[in-house]
């Protein structure tokens, strides 16, 4: 699920980057009809803006009977059919494409001249996108896993997983990866030493990752005195699960249970808690252990939206420079 992303720098007011964010979670499926938003203090402390910028989006997104609010229950998706969320993406979209039509007349172009022209560059700029090759590095299996397939560049790019160990190792099998890599991605806690690690000349992109919306939501919607178990694979992501909580204020009780701990231990981990936080890729498995209607929540980190639109971007102007064409 795609987190609500902010770029406080881009120039687009906050509350219609917010209204938009929300409209995608819709149109993509990742909230259901019937999803409880946050509440407008809890969503304003979450993604550090006013109050009244939340309230504006909110308000105009439930004019176009996106949201719905309910007095003393709170805010909700609309029940709008998919057909609906549908013609309402489609309706954007062919306003966009009839501006640039518009345009291109007014140049002397006609219409089959311009519908070739944009079916060509669509299809040159799917095929730049899937055919780079990517690294990413991350210090943590979770992540690296995870991250490998979703950074955010849309269907068929993906980019080869690499611990930050296992580069550092320098490997002939790992050396040869990045070799062949055209860009390394990795965070910004990692930066230097990934640079150090690959040289100069290689080009590396450092991404943001902030915990995804709903998991903190739902996270700080758990009373305090409630007991929290976090299943991961790696002390390293425990750890930085424990600093976006702090981070947020959310000081529950958690205790933590690694795949290299004693897995008898995990029975009676599951058992003594109230709601179980589990790291990517692992909320199936640990459900089939879970005593039956345990809330079990997946934690999952997602690079915020400028790091994803700056890495197409980057491959674009890099294929560009290359002459690389359809």
């Amino acid at each position: 699920m795609v987190a609500l992303e902010l770029r406080k720098k881009s120039g687009v007011p906050l509350y219609v980057q917010l209204k938009t964010s929300i409209r995608q979670q819709a149109e993509s499926g990742a909230w259901s009809p019937g999803f409880k938003l946050p509440t407008e203090r809890e969503l304003s402390t979450l993604l550090s803006v006013s109050r009244n910028t939340v309230s504006q989006a909110y308000r105009e997104l439930e004019q176009e009977g996106i949201l719905v609010s309910l007095q003393g229950k709170g805010t909700f998706l609309a029940k709008t059919d998919a057909s609906a969320l549908s013609a309402s993406r489609s309706n954007r979209l062919e306003t966009l494409v009839s501006h640039a039509l518009g345009q291109a007349l007014d140049e002397g172009f006609d219409c089959e001249e311009f519908r070739d022209a944009a079916a060509r560059m669509a299809l040159q700029r799917q095929r730049m996108l899937s055919e780079v090759r990517i690294v990413f590095v991350e210090c943590n299996r979770e992540q690296v896993d995870y991250f490998s397939t979703h950074l955010g560049l849309g269907s068929g790019v993906s980019a080869s997983p690499l611990l930050l160990d296992e580069l550092l190792a320098a490997t002939l099998e790992t050396e040869q990866l990045v070799e062949d890599a055209e860009i390394v991605v990795t965070t910004f806690f990692h930066e230097s030493d990934v640079r150090a690690a690959i040289g100069p000349d290689k080009l590396l992109l450092a991404v943001a990752l902030e915990p995804q919306l709903e998991t903190m939501v739902r996270i700080a919607r758990i009373p305090r005195q409630r007991r929290l178990a976090l299943v991961c694979i790696t002390e390293v992501f425990a750890e930085k699960v424990q600093t976006s909580l702090n981070a947020a204020g959310m000081e529950h009780r958690l205790s933590v249970f690694t795949f290299r701990d004693d897995s008898r231990r995990l029975p009676q981990v599951l058992e003594d808690c109230d709601v179980v936080l589990v790291s990517p890729g692992r909320k199936r498995e640990v459900m089939q252990l879970c005593p039956a209607g345990k809330e079990v929540i997946e934690f999952v980190y997602r690079p915020d939206i400028g790091s994803s639109n700056l890495l197409q971007s980057i491959i674009l102007q890099r294929r560009k420079g290359m002459g690389k064409s359809v």
